[in-house]
């Protein structure tokens, strides 16, 4: 008896669906519908049993890649597909011994980054696994190989040239810089300033650029306050750094002192507000590794502690969030279980942080938001902060700059953070923080359906490429180390594929309202668990279905597009024609159209045609 049809999300690049096919296409052969990319090579491929969680032991075919885990089933009963880049595998462990009792206790267990593990056994005999977990962990951890990621193998070609996207000088043009209170330097042309910052930056205009060697010297990792963001009206401004180099002894610096005084003095803001990401005794703490924050000594600055964090945190939330989710959820302790992995807690913590932001540079005040180093929760309070107050990041292009610029271009180590080809899973310097901040993001388009040009479908498509190593997007940790790696003439963008075919990502019912500020709700009743990425493995899980109204509208966007090739083909017709067909087509419209006036179905006809939608 054939089991009944299971369906699981479809992203555009994990997928896994489990279907009841015909048995005439069990008896093609299994991986010969597989299409490779281009430059993507075929490894190995063996007879295996895939043990899901969800359906019981199911044979098939693996296929392994140079980018991919491929599985078939050959079952008649339940057909099951697997797709997961090598990227997204965390782990790879194997599972029983020669000696090893019971039925499929003998095989390969993967650990995967993106909320699912997978199972797979072999028969006791000859070693039969050993070749296949060689040749998946040297692919997998092409890093830890002396391998190249597959995105310098990758042969793709896209229209859109996605690395044209964020051009610094540009978007802060767009803002309206540089004007008499702030200038563009280029003093880290080289990453002789601080290796882990742009080249391009945009400083107080009175500063001058020994003023900001000193103060590097006094901010972690030479990170210093430069302009994020600029309203256009009040002039306030959004600055990002790292922490200040206190130390246990209370070290002093008066250029960093003047530095942030000149910032203040850029729109005369009363009190710069200092938004320190970081919980007040973890501030206190990193003051005994010479960090800290700033004091009394920084006259017209008010100190604000945001409450957010550190990494490790983060990382044991999610870890405890993937432990309630899969394989399984339990329904009878579901809100208990959810609460106690503190994630939407931490969610809650980082937009209130960011709401903070807004609403005071909103109301004309300057802030400088920093946490530790200046690249993980100071990324994700900057970030957010302009997402609230500019709408042009709200656009479809608009948040590839934003990424690319707060993210991508400010340093946040998208290498370290989630360990691209590196085998190390235990690095402590792994964690979710750029998941959080898609998350926030996702809250907000939840809360604001109209103010969005982008859909969720993007946001899902960041997510997997941000493990992926397709793309050369996310990898690295810092501008240097991409420009000393060549990443942007060997490597595509991300935004190359999503510029590429960007009606799917586009949101319906996108209204552009320029100048609106968007306050979302941060309160633990008004935010959810994002069930389309974190549980969207779980076929037993009811997925949250497109809205009646949304699909309604999409149907009649499809009619009116109907409408119009056939429009377009009736006029083609007319004009090919001869002379005396079109003079008769002509006497037949002139009847017809006296006619209309008196019929209400053709009328009705017409007006469907030219409904703007």
């Amino acid at each position: 008896m054939m089991a009944s049809p299971v369906s699981v999300y479809n992203s555009s690049v994990l997928d896994a669906h489990i279907s009841s096919p015909s048995r005439e296409s069990l008896k093609m052969e299994l991986l010969a519908d597989v299409t490779l990319l281009p430059g993507e090579e075929r490894i190995i491929d063996k007879d295996i049993i895939y043990i899901c969680p969800f359906n019981g032991a199911i044979q098939g075919k693996v296929l392994i890649t140079n980018y991919r885990v491929y599985f078939k089933s050959s079952d008649a009963d339940v057909a099951v597909t697997l797709d997961v880049p090598l990227g997204a595998i965390s782990r790879v462990e194997k599972m029983g011994g020669a000696s090893s009792r019971g039925e499929n206790s003998y095989g390969l267990d993967i650990t995967c980054k993106d909320m699912r593990n997978l199972r797979f056994a072999l028969k006791q005999e000859g070693h039969s696994r050993r070749d296949i977990f060689e040749l998946l962990f040297k692919y997998a951890f092409p890093i830890s190989h002396g391998l190249p990621l597959f995105a310098y193998v990758t042969q793709e070609k896209y229209e859109e040239n996605g690395w044209s996207v964020y051009r610094p000088v540009e978007e802060l043009r767009r803002q309206g810089l540089p004007n008499n209170k702030w200038r563009i330097t280029f003093i880290n042309k080289n990453y002789e300033l601080c290796d882990t910052y742009p080249t391009v930056l945009a400083v107080p205009f009175k500063s001058k650029e020994e003023d900001l060697r000193r103060v590097a010297s006094f901010r972690s990792r030479s990170r210093i306050p430069v302009l994020s963001w600029i309203h256009r009206e009040n002039q306030a401004v959004i600055a990002r750094c790292s922490q200040p180099l206190v130390g246990m002894s209370g070290k002093r610096n008066k250029d960093d002192e003047r530095y942030l005084d000149l910032i203040r003095d850029a729109n005369d803001t009363a009190k710069l507000t200092i938004y320190d990401a970081r919980p007040n005794v973890n501030a206190v703490a990193n003051k005994a590794t010479g960090g800290g924050y700033e004091g009394d000594e920084y006259h017209n600055a008010e100190l604000v502690f945001l409450d957010i964090q550190n990494i490790h945190v983060m990382r044991e939330s999610l870890k405890k969030l993937k432990d309630i989710v899969y394989p399984t959820v339990e329904e009878s302790h579901w809100l208990s279980s959810l609460e106690s992995t503190h994630w939407l807690e931490h969610i809650k913590l980082v937009l209130s942080g960011a709401i903070q932001v807004a609403d005071k540079v909103s109301g004309g005040n300057s802030v400088v938001v920093h946490c530790s180093d200046g690249w993980d929760r100071t990324a994700q309070l900057t970030s957010l902060a302009m997402l609230m107050l500019d709408s042009h990041y709200r656009t479809l292009k608009g948040l590839q700059v934003l990424i690319e610029k707060e993210w991508v271009s400010f340093g946040h180590k998208f290498a370290s953070r989630i360990g691209h080809g590196d085998k190390n899973h235990a690095d402590q310097d792994r964690s979710p923080i750029f998941v959080q901040f898609m998350d926030c993001v996702w809250q907000m388009t939840k809360q604001f359906p109209t103010a969005f040009e982008f859909n969720e479908r993007l946001l899902l498509t960041i997510l997997d490429h941000l493990y992926s190593c397709r793309f050369g997007t996310f990898l690295y940790n810092c501008e240097s180390a991409r420009d000393h790696n060549a990443l942007r003439q060997k490597t595509v963008s991300l935004w190359s594929l999503v510029n590429s075919k960007t009606d799917v990502y586009l949101n319906p019912f996108y209204t552009p309202e320029s100048g609106r500020v968007l306050y979302p709700v941060a309160s633990m009743r008004h935010l959810e668990l994002w069930v389309t990425y974190y549980i969207r493995w779980n076929p037993r899980i009811q997925q949250q279905q497109q809205s009646p109204v949304e699909q309604r509208y999409l149907e009649l966007l499809a009619l009116r597009d109907e409408y119009i090739k056939k429009l377009e083909e009736l006029e083609l017709s007319d004009s090919s024609a001869p002379p005396s067909a079109r003079l008769a087509n002509s006497g037949s419209s002139a009847n017809t159209s006296s006619s209309s006036a008196s019929s209400p179905t053709q009328q009705q006809q017409y007006t469907h045609l030219h409904t703007p939608f």
